[in-house]
């Protein structure tokens, strides 16, 4: 599936694409005709992904917490591969901080990534965007950001700053001649979630997962949101007085 009318020769940028989303993306873009530039933190991932479209694909190794190293990667992508059309800011981590055992250090580790990793990414790419006055930014947020739920307190802020982000700057975008999308999964089969020790309702296969983001950056959707029935309840919970919605989420951990 394309995600423009003419992908081919057009060059877009996953970041977090050794595992998991950002590699089936990846992967989905650069067989629809994208020049896809790829990059993570782990060089055998993108190597092995590279691999296998060969000629489509070119790896940019990448620590998103770095900012120096967000720009030279956003530079050497436009200047080997040509302009980022598309942007899919996906690289995200869950570090466990929990009440009995809070983390300082991992709670601002999933923030460096989750939250500053997008925001480090943004700094290098809005700048060329807005002086073509095209570009698409998707960021990858989660369902987790509309309400607090039990487990999910550092990850949750942080997919909740970047829903915040977006809302906040989508008529900006807008007004630039730009799009932005947010990408907000429940649980989807990755090997992030199979890390899960706890029970994850509505969870999904990835393909599906990649066919629905698939088809709401075509449209240039600004949210991209599902399965449905995870979007209906946590829709529903954000609505509910606390009190019951307590008592609801107190026993889902």
């Amino acid at each position: 599936m394309a995600v423009a009318p003419d992908p081919h020769n057009r060059v877009a940028w996953v970041t977090g694409a050794g595992s998991g989303i950002g590699r089936g993306l990846a992967k989905r873009l650069a067989e629809a005709g994208w020049i896809v530039a790829i990059s993570a933190r782990t060089a055998r991932d993108l190597d092995s992904l590279a691999a296998e479209v060969p000629g489509r694909i070119t790896a940019f190794q990448l620590d998103v917490t770095r900012p120096e190293a967000c720009a030279q990667t956003v530079a050497a992508i436009e200047a080997s591969l040509g302009p980022i059309d598309l942007a899919i800011l996906n690289a995200g981590a869950a570090f466990p901080v929990s009440v009995e055992d809070f983390s300082v250090a991992n709670f601002r580790r999933t923030v460096e990534v989750n939250l500053m990793g997008v925001v480090q990414c943004l700094g290098p790419l809005l700048p060329p965007m807005i002086g073509r006055r095209s570009g698409h930014v998707a960021i990858t947020g989660s369902l987790a950001g509309y309400v607090g739920v039990p487990g999910s307190g550092a990850y949750g802020a942080t997919k909740a700053a970047l829903n915040s982000l977006a809302e906040s700057y989508k008529t900006d975008f807008d007004r630039l001649g730009l799009t932005l999308t947010i990408i907000n999964p429940g649980f989807v089969e990755t090997p992030l979630t199979a890390r899960n020790r706890f029970q994850m309702p509505f969870l999904i296969p990835l393909e599906p997962a990649l066919d629905r983001i698939m088809a709401g950056l075509e449209r240039r959707q600004f949210e991209i949101a599902f399965p449905w029935r995870a979007v209906f309840f946590v829709r529903l919970l954000r609505w509910l007085p606390h009190w019951l919605r307590f008592r609801l989420v107190r026993n889902r951990r």
